[in-house]
């Protein structure tokens, strides 16, 4: 091929790349929330055998507040589905702040950090995707560290 015909080539590469960018539009950058919920409204019902079994539905909806634990901040509502009896439960919940609201899915370990999947969001959070990684504290409180792209 002649230099005369790679040139128009190139520049038709370069125009198209450079348009696919314009429309996809800017990276959104990584933000990190770093919560604390109050797990107070947290109830177990009992759905299959007797106690605590496969299949149970852990229901919720509690306050969340700043990395200081000081200011409250939003709220998360959910629920899980009971699937290792004493080991595990498979959720879904949304957190709803001031500027949107994340969705996340994955599991619960009852006595280990977990780490879940955030699903989307609105909002400010509208493209959100990355992880939740969950810990627990002493009593009923959670550190919630978001980590979204």
């Amino acid at each position: 091929m002649t230099a005369t015909r790679k040139l128009p080539i190139a520049a038709a590469v370069l125009t198209a790349a450079l348009g696919s960018a314009f429309l996809i539009g800017p990276a959104a950058a990584d933000e990190t929330l770093t919560l604390v919920e109050r797990a107070a409204s947290d109830t177990v019902t009992d759905l299959g055998a007797k106690g605590d079994s496969a299949g149970d539905i852990l229901t919720f909806a509690n306050e969340v507040f700043d990395k200081d634990n000081a200011n409250k901040v939003g709220s998360d509502n959910g629920w899980c589905a009971r699937t290792v009896v004493g080991k595990a439960w498979e959720c879904i919940w949304t957190l709803t702040l001031a500027e949107g609201q994340i969705t996340v899915e994955g599991p619960f370990y009852d006595t280990a950090d977990s780490v879940l999947a955030v699903t989307g969001g609105t909002g400010e959070y509208a493209e959100a995707s990355g992880s939740l990684a969950l810990h627990a504290r002493k009593g009923t409180e959670y550190d919630f560290v978001y980590k979204l792209k």
